[in-house]
């Protein structure tokens, strides 16, 4: 249990970025703000389950997911200034990056507003880490000399299609899953090909870790049944991570051949 913090303290937030969900990907620094907090507000694409090893703050769920607040916005951000005025080291748990759709930005300004001091800790952005466990690297010499990062919770405007669509090179939507029948097909009235390879991943780094692989053209039908969390890939990236594939798969049907044959 935290101790209680001390008649007259001054109190802090936190935001702290903790990646895709793995305590693996978890910096340094995160380790050590969650290790000095008297309270942490955590959410659903944080490394929840690891906080008991990791704090021994009080642990505060306040998730969202879509369709359903727990706990909205607002609220969060009267939790987290009422804890610290109370004299408290405060943590707010993220999934990702605080400054990647992650209205970080949001909840610094409640803090600066109530007078309360605020620090950010960067995190793995999901956006580059979630495609990597796939095999999906969002740039490739020769392929991908850029990428884009796009929020899959709202549908985007035409405008906002077309100008996706002749950016070239790799997007990324993430929470796309409730979008991506509109993101596909208006990428497509865009002009972009519907042979283009499109990768959805569900749950990185999580149990029951998924990867789907369709063209743009038949995405939305080859990934019917995926939910999220999940990060869309979109671009030629893609192959290459399918090549990669074959390639290791190939290697370790000949390591699994090299040792049945040394066996007998």
């Amino acid at each position: 249990m935290a101790a209680e913090p001390a008649a007259g303290q001054a109190g802090h937030v936190t935001l702290v970025g903790g990646g895709p969900g793995t305590g693996e990907l978890l910096t340094v620094a995160a380790v050590k703000a969650l290790r000095d907090a008297d309270v942490v507000f955590y959410d659903r694409l944080a490394p929840y389950q690891e906080l008991a090893s990791l704090t021994s703050a009080e642990l505060v769920d306040v998730g969202k997911r879509p369709g359903h607040h727990k706990v909205s916005q607002g609220d969060i951000e009267k939790l987290m200034v009422a804890s610290a005025l109370e004299g408290n080291n405060v943590v707010r748990l993220k999934g990702g990056d605080p400054y990647v759709f992650g209205r970080g930005g949001e909840e610094v300004a409640s803090c600066v507003a109530a007078g309360v001091p605020v620090r950010v800790i960067s995190g793995v952005t999901s956006a580059v880490s979630v495609p990597a466990a796939a095999g999906i690297p969002v740039t490739h010499r020769e392929v991908s000399h850029m990428f884009t990062v796009v929020s899959g919770h709202a549908p985007l405007t035409e405008k906002e299609l077309t100008h996706l669509a002749g950016l070239g090179g790799t997007i990324v939507v993430l929470m796309g899953i409730g979008t991506l029948h509109h993101l596909a097909a208006g990428l497509r009235r865009a002009g972009m090909r519907s042979d283009m390879p499109m990768a959805v991943v569900e749950r990185g780094y999580r149990p029951g870790q998924k990867t789907t692989i369709a063209e743009l053209g038949n995405i939305a039908t080859a990934a019917a049944g995926c939910s999220n969390p999940a990060v869309l890939v979109i671009g030629e990236v893609v192959r290459v991570a399918e090549a990669n594939r074959g390639h290791a798969e190939a290697e370790a049907e000949l390591d699994r051949l090299a040792a049945s044959l040394l066996g007998s």
